[in-house]
């Protein structure tokens, strides 16, 4: 049985790369591992005011994805495909791939939020690490707008 590693986020983009992710296993027989990555608030000194808040907005964070986890789970159980849940806070890239290889993931399903090749260089690229770094296929989903659009434009 194949498995899966899916990295989906708060984004609107998820819904389509656990659709990609089903369509993947129902034709592979495989099993889905949902995994979403809580990134903490970066604290610099100009925000020492808000540090008082640190913990209570991580937790937050961690609420949220963990209602998004289950819900997304529920779908593919709904549709016959065997899913787990795995949520961890960190740097997204490593734990993506410490994830793949722990699990010993045939694929990695993720998107693509169609940011500019400039704004990667400058901000970064969850995918683009992921990418560059994977021992297994990666699948990347683009984001609707961008999958609607016919080929050259």
């Amino acid at each position: 049985m194949k498995t899966i590693l899916v990295a989906v986020d708060s984004s609107s983009v998820s819904d389509a790369v656990v659709a990609q992710a089903q369509d993947l296993a129902q034709a592979g027989g495989g099993r889905i591992v949902l995994l979403t990555v809580v990134q903490p608030p970066v604290i610099t000194s100009e925000y020492a005011p808000m540090i008082d808040n640190f913990e209570a907005i991580t937790k937050a964070g961690e609420t949220a994805a963990q209602k998004r986890l289950l819900e997304l789970q529920s779908r593919l159980q709904a549709a016959g495909i065997g899913a787990e849940t795995v949520q961890l806070t960190g740097a997204p890239v490593a734990q993506i791939l410490h994830q793949a290889e722990a699990r010993a993931a045939d694929y990695i399903v993720m998107g693509s939020h169609g940011h500019t090749a400039i704004y990667d260089l400058l901000v970064g690229s969850t995918t683009h690490g992921v990418l560059l770094r994977a021992k297994c296929p990666v699948v990347i989903v683009p984001p609707k707008d961008k999958r609607s659009r016919p080929a050259g434009t």
